[in-house]
């Protein structure tokens, strides 16, 4: 069943059609109402519901397990507090933080459904807050307001319902949209009365999160209308220079999302197979201490009379009791504390990306935004970078630079590269046009003097095309003609014409008004048939004022050849004219038109509006009907745009390239535009052999043809062929097409074995390569480009964009980073990271992301390490106490150990080290090497940690152990006991675990000094105090160690023992320290960076040219990467601007063009 809305009759969705179930018996409507819930926790499920959320976390589960254990007598070996209080801290901090957050989302909910709007109500307008509205209510809104639901606009005080409204809460874009209503409602619908009697049925697609696509009609009094996205006022939207406007509800509430699959970095997985991997190691560390009690205690325990404990348990009892005590008593080799210091971490690091003020963009006030905190330490191990070209390497700023007209070329230099102006050629003067945009900048003076003359038809009917086939809108500013266009591209052209004297005015639904050479005509608008990314052009019929009808098409150069007349003149000239232009990295666009009778069109036209009311694929009937009109065309020549590089694009991508990043262009472009654009940016280089579709399908054949011949050495699963695609020695570089893609996608089909080989191949072709750029790509095919890469590579990959054509890819990828550019803010909406240049990347990728890998890894060995030297003292002690689960430390030591005894060093380190500063980080790109390659953090590294710890654990207590065997204190007595031996083992172990911190810290701050002398400093101050008497006195059962740390700590003897055991622990890692950075030193050590500055001047010595040019023949197009323009707009209302009433009401008020001069085109 479709989506039903009927208008002005809230009874009429409470049917039981409209009826759906939600538990057993209980119903309710279809039609929800229109307050919105996005808080997670009320005041009685905050408690229960954050538990349970938090609890699904396997450490945080495990802990609680412990928990109830430690209450069973017979099992505890520890207070229960030594693990309810750091659980407490972990979960009481996340649930403060959930917290905070619900009440924020609370106080926006209240705050929007307060919120007040005119509703319609026993036939006059009543103020209602926007949680009472349903759907089918009639509401008025004001200038200024929000939309309070998905509303089908009626009728607005501005001529013809145009409702201007800003989408800022949707998509982030700033820019002022246009949305009209049907003619029939805003003919019938303007009064209360009329809005009262308004009674239609709306049937349209069921509530959805698109937002860039609405279909439906409209049944009302026997008639039948189509509606589309322009009719429809979006909830969030804000309504801009409209006094009012009246709408109908149709979609109320919002559709919930679905929840995001978070991207989870691979230091992620990493971590949870290390938890895992520790889980393993405890239970089978406790299983052969429970073993070994058993044993024991059939030997030894049993027969010892003063260890009776009066339990009759056998030994197989005992030793099963004792394996629950040891899970209990080892548990702190899974680390509570890890995940939320991880967080805390993470959050530092976003922090200071946004603080960056070198990648602050002053010219348009935009700090850089890292817009999640999970992925920081994925950025310093990226290996493939996947960039849209149009916006994200250029400036996406268009300037109309040169153009081709009747096989002539214009602009500063001719085709055959001729210089017709002087040495410092003067640009044009525009004083003659007093509408013209003066600071349009062109140097032909020549063009000018053709246009202005009316001599050259040709050229006249050039720019007149210009002015007429576009979706550009046009508001009056103070006198100002201001343009508003769906690219910058069509604002370029549409300026241009309006400089030649070709000036766009006005529009209207049905006809558009342009000044010719100070000439007003204006042209009944038949049909616009908008550009998408499929079909790569645009068209307009027009009916002339001297009733012919005419085509006017601008497009891409492959589509419109493909449908030009055999009698079209000037397509060799125009073909010449391209690839000069393209030599110059110019976007191109070819021109052409044709005549239609009447009858042609009145057929055309019927078949046109029953695709506009198609309910099922309304998008591919339209364009079937669009191919029937266009063709036949006659070219008339080609515009040639410039989109000029962003600042500092060259050098980032050789410093990229020199961090072993492989750069894939990804670009709606044309494949000669493309080219040329990699050499200018230093992706393509003279010294790289080009590799193109011909080229990769003979490869792609010889390897297929080889797995034929040599079936055994390839098998799904197995290693691929060792011989690689491109043995011959240098650089390679691969340029393929969308439609090469698209002719390759059969290779793709088949079985399992079939469709992964070519995808394997085609994969590690192009990763054989140094640069790939991929032209004339859907936003389709960006995606799945970027998915084959992580599939078959497991590479960590990055994609950056500025356009809504770039949101699959970057969603794609590992890491997304959205450029706010020219393009609107999709892109932004969609990343993981926005900024304002490309140039940003180097600093995000080469310092931020860097030094977050770095610490990150730094701090997760660093807190494996002090909790396996932790625990596993107990494992030692174990030997020695007959395996009966005793602790070798006091109780709050274990309960403080991670809170305040070694946390804050190492959680300043995961914050604020850094091997080299930032001007190295990014002198010598090599040092990025380590994180690709992933080398600072592995199961290598996790099992070093853990020899590291067994080995200070083994001499933490040793140590102490030999030095208490024998001895004698200073008063004679033997301070031998149990509760001297532990605070002795505790103080050695603070002592190790703070020193050793401070040997892997690389960048010492007055803060990290601090924190190491601080930790050791509360260590001794809390153990004082719980040690004295006067707490003890106080709960007596809990503090039993009272007086120990005086009356051990004021041995001499004992002090010594501490300063040998910290000194036997720290210096083997001080003397393998030394040998590594002496024999071995890693790339971030002052003896490698030497060879690296060598190296840097050797390759600034060779730097290449900036690109070829007349290489080859090159050709360029037009980049169809922007959006959808303002053509359903414009078609589906009346008149976007009312025509004065004399000019409307007598047309023989209006200046028609002579028939003659347009027919000699």
């Amino acid at each position: 069943m479709g989506w039903k809305v009927k208008a002005n009759d809230r009874a009429y969705h409470q049917l039981p059609e409209f009826q759906k179930k939600v538990f057993l018996c209980v119903k309710k409507s279809r039609y929800s109402g229109n307050a919105i819930r996005t808080y997670k926790y009320n005041a009685l499920t905050f408690l229960p519901l954050n538990l349970f959320e938090q609890l699904k976390r396997a450490a945080n589960c495990y802990f609680l397990a412990l928990l109830i254990l430690q209450v069973i007598p017979d099992i505890s070996t520890l207070p229960w507090y030594t693990t309810l209080i750091p659980l407490v801290v972990v979960l009481g901090i996340t649930a403060i933080k959930d917290l905070v957050d619900d009440l924020a989302r609370h106080r926006m909910d209240k705050e929007i459904n307060n919120r007040k709007c005119d509703v319609l109500s026993g036939g006059s307008f009543q103020e209602s807050k926007w949680r009472h509205i349903q759907v089918g209510d009639v509401i008025r809104l004001r200038k200024n307001d929000f939309v309070p639901a998905d509303v089908l606009l009626l009728s607005s005080s501005n001529p013809n319902s145009l409702c201007y409204v800003e989408t800022a809460e949707l998509d982030g874009e700033t820019n002022l949209k246009f949305k009209m209503g049907l003619r029939v409602t805003d003919e019938r619908l303007q009064e209360e009365r009329q809005l009262a009697e308004f009674d239609a049925l709306i049937e349209c697609e069921e509530p959805n999160n698109r937002l860039d696509k609405f279909t439906g009609t409209m049944l009302w009094k026997g008639e039948r209308y189509p509606l589309e996205l322009d009719n429809m006022l979006l909830r969030g939207c804000k309504v801009r220079n409209t006094e009012v406007c009246h709408g109908l509800v149709i979609f109320a509430g919002t559709t919930g999302d679905k929840p995001t699959w978070l991207n989870r970095t691979k230091i992620d997985e990493l971590m949870n197979y290390m938890v895992y991997t520790i889980f393993l190691l405890l239970i089978l560390i406790s299983a052969g201490l429970a073993i070994g009690h058993s044993y024991w205690y059939d030997d030894i325990g049993s027969k010892a009379w003063y260890l009776y404990d009066g339990k009759n348990q056998d030994a197989s009892l005992r030793g099963f009791l004792s394996f629950w005590g040891y899970i209990i008593i080892l548990n702190t080799m899974v680390p509570i504390s890890l995940y939320v210091s991880v967080e805390v971490i993470r959050l530092g690091q976003s922090k200071f990306i946004n603080w960056d003020l070198q990648m602050y963009f002053a010219e348009k006030d935009t700090p850089a935004k890292a817009r999640t905190t999970t992925l920081n330490e994925q950025l310093g191990q990226i290996q493939y970078i996947f960039s849209d070209k149009t916006g994200t390497l250029t400036q996406n700023v268009m300037q109309f630079k040169k153009c081709t007209i009747a096989g002539r070329s214009y602009g500063t230099a001719d085709v055959n590269g001729e210089d017709r102006c002087h040495a410092e050629p003067e640009p044009v003067d525009w004083s003659w046009n007093r509408l013209a945009d003066k600071k349009f900048p062109f140097m032909d003076h020549l063009l000018v003097a053709n246009v202005r003359s009316k001599k050259d038809k040709e050229a006249n009917e050039f720019f007149k095309l210009l002015s007429l086939c576009h979706t550009v809108m046009v508001e009056h500013k103070d006198g100002d003609l201001v343009y508003q266009a769906a690219s910058p591209d069509e604002g370029a052209l549409v300026t241009a014409a309006r400089n030649f004297g070709y000036v766009f005015l006005s529009r209207t639904q049905d006809t558009i008004s342009i000044r010719e050479m100070e000439q007003e005509n204006t042209y009944e608008m038949l049909a616009l048939l908008d550009f998408n990314s499929d079909r790569k052009r645009m068209s307009i019929i027009l009916r002339f004022p001297d009733g012919r009808i005419r085509l006017y098409c601008k497009g891409a150069d492959t589509v419109i050849y493909e449908r030009l007349s055999p009698n079209s003149r000037y397509k060799e000239s125009t073909q010449t004219a391209l690839d000069v232009f393209a030599n110059e990295t110019l976007r191109t666009l070819c021109l052409c038109y044709k005549d239609i009778s009447t009858d042609e069109y009145e057929a055309w036209s019927r078949r046109h509006k029953e695709a506009q009311v198609a309910l099922v694929d309304r998008d591919g009937a339209l364009d079937r009907v669009y191919e029937q009109i266009e063709n036949n065309l006659l070219l008339i020549g080609a515009t040639a745009i410039e989109d000029k590089l962003q600042d500092g694009v060259p050098e980032t991508i050789a410093k990229l390239a020199k961090a072993d990043i492989k750069i894939w262009v990804l670009t709606g472009d044309k494949k000669e535009t493309a080219e040329n654009i990699g050499y200018s940016c230093s992706l393509l280089t003279d010294d790289m052999h080009i590799h193109y579709g011909e080229d990769v399908n003979d490869k792609l054949r010889i390897r297929q043809a080889t797995r034929r011949n040599v079936p055994q050495t390839f098998r799904h699963g197995k290693k691929k062929p060792e011989e690689p695609f491109f043995p011959e020695p240098g650089k390679n570089a691969l340029i393929i097409t969308g439609g090469w893609l698209v002719r390759k996608s059969s290779l793709f089909k088949g079985g399992a074995y079939g469709a992964v080989l070519p995808q394997i191949d085609f994969v590690d072709m192009a990763c054989e390569c140094e640069a790939v750029i991929c032209c004339r790509v859907t936003p389709k095919q960006k995606a799945n480009v970027v998915s084959l890469v992580k599939k078959y590579k497991k590479a960590v990959t990055l994609s950056i964009g500025d356009g809504a054509n770039d949101v699959n890819m970057i969603k794609t990828a590992d890491i997304g980073v959205g450029i706010s550019g020219q393009e609107g803010m999709q892109a932004v909406m969609s990343s993981d990271y926005a900024f304002a240049q490309f140039r940003y990347l180097q600093r995000l990728l080469l310092v931020h992301g860097r030094w977050s890998y770095i610490r990150m890894c730094k701090f997760l060995r660093f807190f494996f390490f002090k909790n396996f030297a932790f625990t596993l003292v107990h494992f030692w002690y174990s030997f020695f106490n007959g395996y009966s689960s005793q602790v070798a430390f006091e109780d709050m030591f274990i309960t403080l150990y991670n809170l305040c005894y070694s946390s804050l060093p190492i959680l300043l380190v995961g914050l604020l080290d850094q091997d080299v500063n930032d001007r190295l980080s990014l002198k010598f790109p090599k040092l990025y090497l380590p994180g690709q390659q992933g080398l600072l953090f592995n199961y290598k590294n996790f099992f070093i940690s853990l020899f590291h710890g067994i080995f200070v654990s083994l001499i933490i207590f040793f140590i102490p152990y030999g030095a208490f065997l024998q001895t004698m204190g200073q008063d004679g007595e033997a301070p031998s006991d149990y509760q001297s031996f532990a605070v002795v083992t505790a103080s050695s172990l603070i002592f190790v675990v703070n020193l050793q911190i401070s040997l892997d810290t690389s960048y010492w701050t007055f803060v990290s000094c601090f924190a190491v002398l601080g930790s050791i400093a509360i260590y001794f101050g809390i153990m004082f105090d719980i040690h004295s008497a006067g707490i003890h006195v106080l709960l007596p059962s809990v503090f039993t160690f009272t007086g120990a740390a005086s009356n051990a700590l004021r041995q001499p003897y004992l002090w010594l023992t501490i300063i040998l055991t910290v000194g036997v622990s720290l210096l083997p890692v001080i003397c393998i320290q030394f040998l590594h950075k002496t024999i071995y030193p890693s790339v971030g050590d002052k003896r490698n960076r030497k060879k690296y500055e060598m190296e840097l001047e050797q390759d600034e010595k060779k730097k290449p040219s900036a690109f070829q040019r007349g290489g080859r023949s090159r050709r360029s197009a037009y980049a169809f990467s922007h959006s959808r323009g303002y053509a359903d707009l414009i078609a589906s209302g009346r008149s976007i601007r009312r025509r004065p009433t004399g000019r409307a009401g007598n047309q023989d008020t209006i200046r028609e063009a002579p028939r003659r001069e347009a027919e000699n085109i």
